[in-house]
């Protein structure tokens, strides 16, 4: 009894195992015979082609300098005595800096005034003299050597004062070191020296060191091929700059202000010079920027960078027409922000893919979604 149930059982596993393989084989060749069911239609994200005036720019790295910068050195062999500034501050022209240790030369000052003082009274004396033997010489009451001798006196009592005097300039001068102020406006390094420090003239390192920040130089290099644009954007004055500083959003205006006389010959680079004006000091020189060298705005059509796919044939895009997408090459020009200028076998207002090309292939049924930043706002 226990085997004949194995054996209904077993007949009934194949009979099961057999309706399915039976199954699959009828419906292998009804799809075979109806073509099967079409395929499903790829999901992708598109957008326009469009003509609009796009700007011609030249990016490059470049490299803030400040158009002046001044190290201030001690021009007196003395001590320091007054520091009159904040490490890194902003200061005016004319601010007073540096105090030094003068009381040297304001005793030099005195002992010099003294000696033409002295002079002025010897040469007052001597004129006296000169006056009185001149009516004795003309009686001839006294001999005309002591005449001569006071007109000497005279003149050697002039010379000396004369003498003196430059020299009291020259002292006066010197006290005018002692007052260090700021020969520019700008932002001022840390001091070096503080108060007590002996400073002198042969002293290699400055005092400290001012920067002019407003405005700036931005200097950059391009390619000789794009002198010829260069010069004539700059004769017709449309040239701008603009310059980024990596990582922010903040950009400064300037304008192109020289191009180098000569073209480096080892890297066919020509350097350029654009003039910043770094109202709020957001370049700070020595940093390295971004350029944007801006020549002239031209009419070009346009698609987003995301729709342009890079080929074994070349650059190429997916253009949908009536839901098929179909493979189209392009000639691409140059980048402007997020498009890419295409300069042939494109069309104003052609619909072009721009997410979703990994699933498609030419003739591909595609079916339009709509971004995912507009589904999710």
């Amino acid at each position: 009894m226990t085997r004949r149930k194995w054996l209904y059982g077993a007949a009934a596993l194949a009979v099961i195992v057999g309706a399915f393989f039976v199954r699959d084989l009828w419906f292998d060749r009804s799809r075979a015979v109806s073509g099967g069911p079409a395929p499903r239609a790829v999901p992708v994200e598109v957008a326009k082609a469009a003509r609009k005036q796009v700007p011609y720019r030249i990016e490059a790295l470049g490299t803030v300098t400040p158009m002046a910068s001044v190290a201030l050195k001690a021009r007196l062999e003395t001590t320091i005595v007054g520091v009159h500034f904040q490490d890194g501050a902003r200061v005016a022209q004319g601010d007073p800096l540096f105090t030094l240790d003068c009381r040297q030369i304001e005793a030099d000052i005195k002992r010099v005034q003294a000696i033409i003082d002295g002079a002025e009274a010897s040469l007052t004396q001597a004129q006296r003299d000169v006056s009185r033997y001149s009516e004795l010489a003309a009686r001839n009451a006294t001999p005309v050597v002591t005449l001569n001798n006071a007109q000497t006196a005279v003149n050697v009592s002039r010379a000396t004062a004369e003498s003196n005097r430059a020299q009291l300039e020259n002292l006066n001068v010197q006290r005018g070191f002692c007052n260090i102020r700021a020969p520019i406006a700008g932002r001022i390094s840390m001091a070096n020296v503080k108060v007590g420090n002996f400073v002198r003239q042969a002293d290699t390192a400055p005092m400290a060191t001012i920067i002019q920040t407003t405005p700036v130089y931005v200097t950059f290099t391009v390619s000789q091929k794009e002198l010829p644009d260069i010069r004539k954007a700059l004769a017709a004055e449309t040239a701008t700059v603009e310059a980024r500083i990596p990582g922010e959003n903040q950009h400064v205006d300037g304008q192109v202000s020289m191009i180098e006389n000569t073209v480096d010959a080892t890297t066919g680079m020509a350097t350029i010079r654009a003039t910043m004006r770094n109202q709020n000091e957001a370049l700070w020189p020595g940093t390295l920027v971004t350029t944007e060298l801006t020549l002239r705005n031209e009419e070009a059509v346009v698609v987003p960078t995301d729709a342009v796919q890079v080929s074994q044939a070349g650059s190429i895009v997916f253009v949908v027409e009536n839901g098929v997408a179909k493979v189209r090459k392009v000639e691409t020009g140059r980048q402007v922000d997020s498009d890419t200028v295409i300069e042939s076998g494109l069309k104003d207002g052609e619909t072009v893919v721009t997410e979703g090309h990994l699933r498609l292939s030419n003739g591909a049924r595609v079916s339009i979604r709509q971004p995912k930043a507009a589904a999710g706002s």
